[in-house]
């Protein structure tokens, strides 16, 4: 009987510490993230206070997820700014900042689809190459820090990479070739960075882009023309940098097209007139760069524009008239440029500021126009002679 009652308890008590056990994260994988945290320095938030030698790491550790059928770890979320919860405890006005560098043992995590050390401002060194070796990775966002070095030359066999989110960092070096083998990618995000050298002639090959946003680097050379087969390309950024050559009219058959920054370039040329006329652009930045002849007069009741900023260039010639049958222009700057002839009366022009024209060779406004005539045929009728002079 005492057999039978100590079995009865004992059993299940075994049975519940194996299946703790077996729940639990592996060992080697809690031995890599250790490793991590112990590259990195944050002083001040508590963020690896969970982290310990000896615990779960699938249950208890802080921007720790882990497959609930393996429980191997999937995801390393660790974010610095204050939408992060952890950060919202401390108040709105609080970020978070951590130093030290990203440990090539993240990679033995081999699981791992979510990689983010976001917006810690101080963590530095170089993106371990190895992570280009990570096969499930989908996310990969290291944005907000002061990484240097290159993008892992391999960063293509990413396969099942989704999102690539490495701005506001000072990385250097070109944008591998490779990063075009990136099939799956929806999001880029390499801007206010280093980088230097060309866009990859072959960038059009990122059919499912959504956002590329290379805005804030030292690229040089042209815009290449397979941009224009992206066709859920939504938003393309490459203000400040080097770029040059002529604006591509492949841009104007992209459909979803709806964000194009090119301003702070050294682009010349004629603006294509089925850019300006792709109905689905709503904010359109061409501004300081050396275009060319005049402002295609394409518009229509389809073209709405929160943003059209055309200003310091070396445009020409009037402003089109078509501007008045848009549908909506919110904010339009054609100032600094060599135009001339009246302003269009009307929708967007009555709302606009005189800034939005200021620095042109010979701009007048309609009001302007009349009041001086006015001004001008009573002067002659002041003076003997002059209307008969005028008239003839």
């Amino acid at each position: 009987m005492g057999v039978f009652s100590f079995a009865t308890i004992a059993l299940p008590l075994l049975l519940a510490i194996f299946s703790g056990a077996a729940n639990a994260c592996s060992p080697s994988e809690r031995e890599a993230l250790l490793t991590l945290s112990s590259s990195l320095k944050e002083p001040y938030l508590g963020i690896f206070d969970s982290w310990q030698q000896g615990t779960d790491c699938c249950s208890s550790w802080y921007g720790i997820s882990c497959d609930p059928t393996t429980h191997q770890v999937t995801d390393v979320s660790l974010r610095g700014e204050s939408e992060d919860p952890i950060l919202q405890k401390l108040g709105h006005s609080k970020s978070g900042y951590m130093t030290g560098w990203i440990n090539p043992s993240i990679c033995q995590l081999d699981k791992l689809n979510t990689l983010i050390i976001a917006d810690w401002k101080g963590i530095a060194g170089e993106i371990p190459p190895c992570v280009a070796e990570l096969p499930n990775l989908r996310v990969l966002d290291l944005i907000g820090n002061s990484l240097t070095g290159k993008i892992p030359e391999q960063i293509g066999n990413l396969q099942k990479l989704t999102v690539l989110n490495l701005a506001d960092n000072k990385l250097t070096g070109e944008i591998p070739s490779s990063i075009v083998q990136l099939s799956s990618l929806k999001h880029l995000d390499l801007s206010n960075n280093l980088l230097a050298g060309e866009i990859p002639a072959d960038f059009g090959n990122l059919k499912m882009l959504s956002r590329a946003l290379l805005s804030r680097n030292q690229l040089t050379g042209t815009i290449p023309t397979s941009i224009g087969n992206m066709y859920r390309l939504a938003d393309l950024d490459l203000a400040m940098n080097k770029l040059s050559g002529q604006i591509p009219a492949q841009l104007g058959k992209m459909k979803v097209l709806a964000t194009l920054n090119l301003d702070n370039n050294m682009f010349s040329g004629a603006i294509p007139p089925a850019v300006m006329g792709n109905s689905g652009v709503g904010i359109l930045n061409f501004s300081r760069n050396s275009l060319e002849g005049n402002i295609p007069d394409v518009f229509g009741p389809k073209s709405y524009y929160m943003v059209l900023d055309l200003s310091f260039n070396n445009l020409k010639g009037p402003v089109p008239k078509s501007l008045s049958s848009a549908k909506y222009v919110g904010h339009l700057d054609l100032s600094h440029n060599h135009l001339c002839g009246e302003i269009p009366v009307g929708t967007p022009f009555d709302h606009l500021e005189a800034s939005s024209f200021d620095g042109n060779d010979c701009l007048c406004d309609h009001e302007v126009k009349i009041k001086f005539l006015g001004i001008f045929l009573k002067f002659l009728g002041e003076v003997p002679g002059r209307v008969a002079f005028a008239r003839a």
